[in-house]
């Protein structure tokens, strides 16, 4: 698995983007419950990747950063930004239509587990050692712990389950897919960012004109989620996830989702009243910790 070493001053700048990030992708998922008030799941998809890329595009100029004109980097970019944006971003809004906020925000822990896969399996940047095999077993319990597999995954549709499963192997594969095709550009992260985030805008713009409004009623409370949800979960939270991208390694960088579902869970609770169930916060654990055995961030006896 790649790894960098850092100063104390380079992981201080990329640590305290990846609290923001972890804090502004953990409230995420009750932002899309909120937006889902009023837009459908590809409406909800669409509304956040356009609000994020006129924010970076604006903040590019702003910069006066030249967005790429590499045909080659674009179409990477664009894969990146069906990975990341609108795959994920229908699947999510579309699987909390049947669940909690806090469940998506659960089993979006499972990200780095994911990416472990893609590194070891497709990218083949590592063997598959002992330590992945049983990281790789611990999350899998972990998630069969959180969906209360005993009980039949409960009030849980199998159809949301998997949407949101699929959308997380999807955030796997993005981390190391950007630094393996992206990176060696060596471009800026506001170019980057503004450019997936506007061809996942333009990816859905179609659909949205077909089907994207859920009823005319627009409350306050929902618009200014969805907002908040486009500048920042899919605006600046980009070029955050670019820059831990680039200082700490793909793996670090998908290690967010250990931030992620705590905050879902207590925005969940505090802000929608959504209720947890014992085992979704055990299974969680045993999810992040399968993924720090397979990341080797906790060693075990040989």
């Amino acid at each position: 698995m790649p790894s960098l070493s850092h100063s104390p001053k380079s992981k201080s700048n990329w640590l305290s983007l990846y609290i923001a990030l972890g804090v502004v992708w953990g409230c995420s998922f009750i932002f899309i419950k909120l937006g889902l008030e009023f837009l459908t799941p590809v409406g909800v998809a669409f509304g956040r990747v356009s609000l994020g890329a006129l924010t970076l595009v604006f903040w590019a100029r702003y910069k006066k950063i030249a967005l790429p004109t590499d045909k080659k980097l674009w179409a990477h970019l664009w894969v990146v930004s069906m990975l990341l944006n609108v795959v994920p971003g229908v699947l999510f809004a579309q699987a909390e239509t049947q669940v909690t906020s806090i469940l998506a925000g659960i089993i979006n822990a499972v990200t780095p587990l994911m990416t472990l896969i893609a590194i070891m399996i497709v990218f083949r940047a590592e063997k598959l050692k002992s330590f992945h095999i049983i990281g790789l077993l611990l999350g899998f319990f972990g998630v069969l712990t959180v969906l209360g597999v005993w009980n039949g995954l409960g009030d849980n549709p199998i159809g949301a389950v998997l949407a949101l499963l699929f959308a997380v192997t999807c955030y796997g594969f993005s981390f190391p897919y950007t630094r393996t095709f992206v990176f060696p550009y060596k471009l800026q992260p506001e170019a980057l960012a503004a450019t997936q985030v506007s061809l996942g805008a333009v990816t859905l713009l179609p659909f949205y004109l077909i089907d994207g409004i859920a009823k005319d009623e627009y409350r306050p409370g929902p618009v200014f989620a969805m907002i908040a949800l486009g500048v920042f979960g899919s605006g600046f939270a980009y070029i955050w996830n670019f820059k831990i991208m680039a200082a700490a390694g793909s793996a670090i960088a998908s290690t967010v989702t250990y931030v992620t579902p705590v905050v879902a869970v207590i925005v969940g609770i505090i802000f929608l009243g959504e209720g947890i169930s014992w085992n979704e916060p055990v299974g969680a654990l045993v999810v992040l910790l399968g993924a720090a055995i397979g990341q080797e961030r906790i060693k075990i006896s040989r």
